[in-house]
């Protein structure tokens, strides 16, 4: 597959020169699109098969109408008594009984393999946008990614649902009816015929315009979807800066564009059926014309003049129909293109500031038997030239807990995913030389902690499926959650998470805790896992914290210096570089940047405490206020 585009041009994100382009993520090619369709359907090729036979059969038999139709009317204008009419009167009846019952066979069979068909491809998006560098991700927005999960997939499946089935028929209608016009008479097909060049010319026109089109709309639909999720999810930061009417001004720009481009799509579909009006009454009049002059030279009845003429205005439905539907069939390939590139794209992409090859991570044993986790010559970038970890080195030893420290953008958080295996670095290596029973030896908690819709028990039961009730209930005592879980109404089987109960951020970030203690992975990764608790609940999350990382090799990101002053080692970084590694009172004593951490930090605690200034021998350690 080709490589996405790093700068998409304005066109291709809708967006004015003046802003900043997103990295919106891949859209397949109309072949790649092709083959995963063709992949898609590879391992239901006897479905396929039998759906479109039994359509072929439907059609076939459907078609047997207008030539009894034109029997009746040469009986009757030939005079015969009316019991002549019996038999074509019951073949009628016949066929449209068994037209009826081989539609639906048939309607059911392509339903069937359309909703098999769009069910693995869901299947094959969702675990590829799991898969996706969360760097990639974040470049695209949210809102792209959520568009294409949304938007997209109901695009497909309406497609599928209903103009799938229904172009099959209509295809099939239109090619074997123009089959029973040549055996009528070819002279007939020749008629209708000269409407195929208007039809052409008209159907190529719409494609040319309707293809870059619904692209246009559904990247333009992404753009209007990521404004109002940034507007929105960050409503209390837009009126604390008093943006609100800015915000409004960008929402509206991305709705208007969203708007312009569907009413142009509007204006071009109505100039499609004014040109298809022109076709058919083209060809109608062709196929009567030709039937006077065959009929006045006895070249055909009457009957089959009529024949003849049903045939031609019955292809006007079928026609009308599968020219329309080529106005789904472009919006829903425009969708499937954007949800085939991302389900084609490789779990990890070729990122900026990636030397391709230079980074590993794998479970080999280090040299030094006690080193569980091994940092050797780490770099990272998320924007090209703008590096965010230089040339990192660091050994955490089996069972030891370390402390990340430094001034926001140091690159802690960075450090933190890269061990965790989050992001793969652009040069240096991360060497664990732990491993897990289920093959997962580092465990990544964030202050940033989703809670899944059901009960509580499922969602602790995410990090160990077999864990039993009493496993679960020893995890929520570990990270003393387990008084608060047995008071909800239904205990650990009351449904939290999205409609269900409201549960505290503290207690979020314990349900967390407790599912590293059902994960028990040998490395342990914090990154800020008590910042979302505030002053009142912080004590009590880290003391819950510490339980969870005993026994593990730990590399906790501090959000609160606290947890530096009991950790084995500190490492103090600064502007993506360790400047400083040592225990706590080695560092205070050092003199050094953590000395100076300590001491701004130690002060700002103090200014929260009620009553004086504190006195010259005060340890802020062990201060159990927080600010």
């Amino acid at each position: 597959m080709t490589a996405p585009t790093d700068k998409p041009t304005d066109e291709q994100t809708d967006k004015p020169a003046d802003e900043p382009s997103r990295e919106l993520l891949p859209t397949a090619t109309p072949a790649e699109t092709r083959a995963a369709v063709r992949d898609l359907l590879r391992p239901h090729r006897r479905l396929a098969a039998a759906g479109f036979a039994v359509m072929v059969g439907a059609t076939a038999v459907g078609l047997v109408t207008q030539p009894l139709l034109g029997r009746i009317v040469d009986l009757v204008a030939e005079r015969h008594p009316a019991g002549a009419l019996t038999l074509p009167v019951v073949l009628l009846a016949l066929v449209a009984v068994a037209q009826g019952v081989t539609t639906a066979l048939g309607l059911s069979l392509v339903s069937r393999l359309g909703e098999t068909v769009l069910a693995r491809l869901r299947e094959r998006f969702v675990d590829r946008a799991l898969r996706l560098p969360l760097e990639r991700v974040e470049k695209a927005g949210s809102g792209d990614l959520t568009a294409r999960v949304t938007a997209d997939v109901s695009q497909v499946a309406d497609a599928v649902r209903t103009a799938l089935p229904e172009l099959a028929r209509s295809v099939l209608s239109i090619a074997l009816t123009l089959v029973a016009l040549a055996v009528l008479d070819w002279r007939f097909l020749v008629a209708a015929l000269l409407a195929v060049p208007v039809q052409a010319h008209t159907a190529r026109w719409y494609v040319r315009n309707a293809v870059p089109l619904y692209a246009r709309q559904r990247v333009a639909a992404g753009a209007q979807q990521q404004q109002l999720l940034d507007t929105i999810g960050g409503a209390a930061t837009v009126r604390a800066f008093r943006l609100e009417a800015e915000h409004v001004e960008q929402v509206t720009r991305r709705s208007w564009s969203a708007v312009e481009l569907t009413m142009r799509g509007v204006r071009l579909v109505l100039r499609f059926y004014s040109r298809l009006h022109v076709a058919e009454y083209i060809g109608l009049a062709a196929v009567l014309v030709a039937g006077f002059l065959l009929v006045r030279d006895g070249s055909a009845s009457i009957g089959t003049a009529t024949a003849a003429a049903l045939y031609f205005h019955g292809l006007f439905g079928p026609i009308n129909s599968a020219l329309v539907l080529i106005d789904d069939a472009q919006s829903a390939g425009a969708s499937l293109a954007r949800l085939v590139g991302v389900t084609a794209a490789p779990a990890e992409a070729h990122e900026p500031g990636r030397a391709d090859g230079s980074a590993e991570q794998d479970t080999a044993p280090h040299p030094d038997g006690e080193a569980a986790v091994t940092v050797s010559g780490l770099g990272h970038a998320y924007e090209p030239d703008r590096p965010v970890l230089h040339d990192v080195d660091l050994v955490l030893r089996a069972g030891e807990r370390v402390a990340l420290v430094g001034a926001s953008g140091a690159g802690k958080t960075t450090l933190a995913k890269l061990v965790a295996g989050v992001h793969r670095p652009a040069t240096g290596t991360v060497r664990l030389a732990v491993a897990s029973d289920d093959g997962r030896p580092v465990a990544l908690v964030t202050q940033e902690v989703h809670v899944f819709a059901g009960p509580l028990a499922d969602d602790l039961r995410l990090a160990r499926p077999g864990a039993t009730d009493d496993d679960l209930r020893a995890a929520l005592t570990r990270v003393d959650a387990l008084d608060w879980a047995e008071a909800l109404p239904d205990g650990i089987g009351t449904v939290v998470g999205e409609g269900g109960h409201r549960l505290t951020p503290t207690q979020v970030q314990q349900i967390a805790l407790a599912r590293l203690i059902l994960a028990d992975p040998p490395v342990a990764v914090l990154d800020e896992a008590t910042a979302e608790a505030g002053s009142t609940g912080a004590r009590a999350l880290e003391t819950a914290a510490g339980r969870a990382i005993e026994g593990r090799t730990a590399l906790v990101v501090a959000h609160r210096l606290t947890q530096a002053a009991t950790a084995d080692r500190v490492v103090v970084m600064d502007a993506g570089r360790i400047v400083e590694i040592g225990a706590h009172d080695e560092l205070r004593a050092a003199g050094g940047r953590y000395a100076a951490l300590w001491e701004a930090w130690s002060d700002t605690r103090a200014r929260h405490l009620p009553g004086a200034s504190r006195p010259a021998n005060h340890d802020p350690q062990h201060n159990t206020t927080n600010p």
